[in-house]
């Protein structure tokens, strides 16, 4: 520690050292007073010496006895434990207690053992039983780099653990940044950035970097890439840097298109995100008020290379500034930042969150859904797009409260975090419009068929007739729920999707690229190979929102200058073109072909499966929310029948028995033609494999040679 001691005072919960120049002085008052309390708080030690370790945290067994003063012949009382907990005693038994109590319940670090303390260092709270209170719940431990008191041993090995990790490794109460030599450097997508030992924990670290995250980087960067070639340059902002990793990716290959501003709460992350700023030869432009010493760039000479630092909360940042982009990546939900953000995004901007709280979104915790998204959910066989629609409704109200609409370009949910990009549209008609799409569900908890309710303020006298099943009538009981408020407008937009997904071969996004794929299709509501980059119509140019977007082949005028107006007959001709694609929508949530699968009966292949229903003149598709989901507008009861259909028996034995026949509820579809025309070609396939079946029969009764009676 780098202090002379001589001696040392005691007292039962610190261990004041006392330089030799002040040891005389306080010599001849120390014999009157006694030298312990049992009672005393915790000492106050000037800022003037530096911070000593509790009494608790000692090298040796030995230093621990040192402090009891053992002598024979006299009885001493414990150092770490009150009068009333344990009675002052002679020397061979305090020292069994300090050994067996202590000692051996102690938490080691670098050397040092931080042994349990009862003594009332820790505030505990009042209780019937009064005293006997804390000679019951005091025990604690003194962590040895900070102030903290712990109560249980496992707790505090975590306690010391998360300091370790941080970085800070150094016994003294202040924290101490990981030298150099921690750090661990990863790379991704050309950009390098520093981490800390444990940057995939979150809540643990300053800098949280998860590199299961990287799809959903790719897509953001997709995303942006998109815009930035609609107008440029454009201000972007990562609310939350972390590392800076995704910021750093914007502006290394986006360059001059974008301006990038990377912002944190955090202080160390802020240094971190200048650190790997400089690692990958950008320039910083530091934002913060409280570091006036760090070196900044002046306004007039910022370049492509520079970024933006800034230390404050998001919601601030979002609340003072304009942004035509901006993503959410918070620990958890984002529906704490969706009114900031909607408050100052640009017209025609683009707001990406990613939410993490997948335990609620995916109704694990359907208390916290409702408590966060006011929405109300059960777990379905879609429920991954069930999470999808619940963020999207909690962003459209957000948006309507700004007088802003939204349109959906983008809903990914996969197994770590629910992805929704949206553009923002101005003004109180789109905000209308967009609030009118978010109604509630009815779902069928037998049959899981589900349907959007209508619209309308009036109170039906049976809802159930809205489902397209009779599962009411046939079941007792209530058979439905009421889910939601959702959103039920489109999830995808086909037209930014497959630039999306040539900005991702341009850029040689490997990863990205095969979901982008699968996402257009889903879009578009058609199968893998009639998938292509360009659809026939639009070849050279493509029209978002009523606005014009250019494309490799699209001309000049076709491009939009950022900060004009769309003119009424702009907004006319959006309203009359949204119109006439509404029904080329993809349909809403999809089928689990193994939940409705029949028992006893082997299913086609998937892909087969596809192109049974397809040619039953429905529209089909797979999708990424389920890898077995079929994403069609068919009917429950026509996809059971189309399964059925093509669907063959387990075992051999059971076509002796005759044609296999359709359940009740399959068999109610007169409605739809071409459930009839599958009704008539499976009694004639049926026709067929009873004569089969007949003649199987024949030929093993009578052997070959012999002639029937």
């Amino acid at each position: 520690d780098g202090v002379v001691v001589s001696e040392k005072v005691k007292s039962n919960n610190v261990d004041v050292k006392i330089p030799e120049s002040e040891l005389e002085a306080e010599e001849k008052g120390a014999e009157e007073e006694r030298p312990r309390e049992s009672d005393s708080n915790i000492l106050d030690v000037s800022s003037d010496y530096p911070r000593d370790k509790h009494i608790s945290i000692q090298r040796h067994l030995a230093d621990l006895e040192k402090l009891a003063d053992l002598r024979e012949d006299e009885k001493k009382p414990c150092p770490l434990c009150p009068e009333e907990k344990f009675k002052a005693c002679y020397s061979h038994k305090l020292h069994r207690h300090l050994q067996n109590l202590h000692w051996k319940v102690s938490v080691e670090f670098e050397g040092y053992r931080m042994c349990i303390c009862h003594l009332s260092c820790r505030p505990v709270k009042p209780n019937l039983v009064g005293d006997q209170t804390v000679s019951k719940m005091g025990a604690h431990y003194h962590c040895i780099i900070c102030s903290a008191t712990i109560v249980r041993r496992t707790d505090m090995i975590g306690h010391i653990n998360r300091h370790v990790n941080k970085g800070e490794t150094e016994s003294r109460f202040i924290t101490v940044r990981a030298p150099k030599s921690s750090y661990a450097v990863v790379k991704e997508s050309a950009t390098d950035v520093q981490v800390l030992p444990n940057h995939s924990t979150p809540q643990k670290t300053d800098s949280y970097f998860n590199p299961k995250m990287k799809l959903n980087r790719q897509l953001i960067f997709c995303a942006l890439a998109v815009l930035a070639g609609e107008r440029k340059p454009i201000e972007c902002l990562d609310a939350f840097g972390a590392t800076g990793i995704m910021g750093l990716q914007w502006a290394k290959h986006l360059r001059s298109s974008v301006k990038v501003t990377i912002n944190d709460c955090n202080e160390n992350s802020v240094t971190m995100i200048k650190e790997n700023c400089h690692l990958n030869k950008m320039k910083v432009k530091l934002n913060i008020k409280e570091e006036e010493n760090d070196e900044t760039v002046g306004d007039g000479e910022e370049n492509s290379d520079t970024i933006e630092v800034t230390k404050m909360d998001a919601n601030v940042i979002m609340h003072l500034r304009s942004f035509d982009f901006i993503h959410l990546d918070p620990f958890g939900t984002t529906v704490n930042y969706l009114d900031s953000a909607f408050r100052n995004v640009r017209n025609l901007g683009i707001v990406s969150l990613t939410s993490t709280d997948i335990s609620s979104l995916y109704a694990k915790a359907q208390h916290v859904a409702l408590r966060h998204y006011g929405c109300n959910i059960v777990r379905t066989e879609y429920y991954k797009e069930l999470a999808a629609r619940t963020v999207i409704a909690a962003v459209t109200r957000a948006a309507a409260r700004c007088n802003k609409g939204i349109e959906v370009l983008l809903a990914v949910a996969l197994e770590h975090f629910v992805l929704v990009v949206v553009r923002v549209l101005r003004g109180p008609t789109p905000a209308d419009d967009s609030a009118k799409k978010v109604r509630y569900l009815i779902h069928c908890q037998w049959c899981e068929e589900r349907v959007f309710q209508k619209e309308g303020n009036m109170v039906e006298e049976n809802p159930y007739q809205q489902l397209p099943c009779d599962c009411h009538g046939s079941m007792p009981g209530k058979t439905a729920v009421l889910l939601g408020p959702l959103w039920s407008g489109a999830l995808f937009n086909t037209g930014f999707l497959r630039r999306m997904l040539l900005e991702a071969v341009q850029y040689g996004l490997d990863e990205a690229q095969p979901l982008l794929k699968t996402l257009v299709c889903e879009a578009e509501c058609t199968t893998l190979k009639h998938f292509s980059t360009h659809s026939p119509g639009d070849e050279n140019k493509q029209e978002e929102c009523g606005v014009y977007i250019k494309t490799p082949n699209t001309s000049a005028e076709s491009y939009l200058v950022h900060g004009k107006r769309k003119s009424e007959e702009v907004l006319r001709g959006t309203a009359k073109r949204q119109r006439a694609e509404h029904s080329a929508e993809h349909p809403p949530f999809y089928y689990n072909i193994h939940r409705h699968s029949i028992k006893g009966m082997n299913m086609p292949k998937l892909n087969k499966f596809l192109n049974y229903l397809s040619e039953a003149g429905y529209r089909v598709s797979r999708t990424h929310f389920d890898p077995m989901g079929v994403r069609t507008n068919a009917p429950l009861v026509q996809f059971k029948t189309v399964l059925m259909k093509y669907s063959t028996p387990t075992y051999v034995g059971a076509q002796a028995e005759g044609p296999v026949h359709l359940p009740v509820e399959i068999q109610v579809g007169e409605e739809v033609p071409v459930a009839a025309e599958i009704k008539v070609e499976e009694a004639e396939l049926a026709e067929d494999d009873t004569s089969e079946v007949a003649a199987t029969v024949f030929t093993q009764s009578y052997p070959t040679g012999c002639a029937a009676d």
